[in-house]
């Protein structure tokens, strides 16, 4: 019961550290795309993969933090159904650019800083 609650509160505070970014970053886009999901979808995606990797290789992570972290602060911080609606709102518009772009830049990019997280985990 207690990783539950656990759970609850990490969730909790990853949407409310999500809605801050995507408030802070869209109040201060100079261009009209979803630029606080793209933010936060890219610091979840690094932050997934150095925790990640240092609970796997170093053990400075133990299991139960790496669960309440990235499955409970990190699923709701990550904002990857918001990401699906912008993508259907693009189709929608029929705004092909903004669509390639958004689903190009977030899976590249997220991938790359996943790698870049279990690279920076190996100088600690």
């Amino acid at each position: 019961m207690d990783k539950i609650i656990y759970l609850m509160v990490a969730g909790s505070l990853g949407t409310l550290a999500r809605y801050g970014i995507s408030i802070f970053f869209n109040k201060y886009a100079v261009v009209n795309f979803p630029i606080g999901v793209f933010v936060a979808n890219m610091l979840g995606s690094f932050l997934f993969g150095l925790i990640w990797a240092l609970s796997e290789d170093k053990g400075i992570v133990n299991s139960n933090m790496r669960l309440i972290i990235l499955v409970g602060f990190m699923g709701s911080f990550t904002t990857f159904s918001t990401f699906a609606f912008d993508n259907t709102i693009y189709i929608t518009q029929l705004d092909w650019a903004k669509l390639v772009l958004n689903i190009l830049a977030n899976n590249i990019v997220g991938i790359f800083l996943i790698y870049l997280g279990f690279k920076l985990s190996k100088l600690a």
